[in-house]
């Protein structure tokens, strides 16, 4: 979603209000969790559904 909306890790972050790491560490899948909030901002920033980008893998 970032690659289509031409927006930047560093631009993203600044727009929800994490650090760059913290949003690296969204962006691998090493996160453990996500606040809702995040997700939310995320969403809007993107102009997205939480579906876009997320993705379920088995372990």
């Amino acid at each position: 979603m970032m690659a289509k909306r031409k927006m930047s890790s560093q631009e993203l972050a600044e727009r929800i209000g994490i650090t760059a790491a913290n949003l690296s560490i969204l962006k691998t899948g090493k996160a453990k969790a996500v606040r809702f909030s995040t997700l939310e901002a995320i969403c809007q920033a993107l102009d997205c559904q939480p579906g876009d980008v997320l993705e379920y893998r088995a372990d």
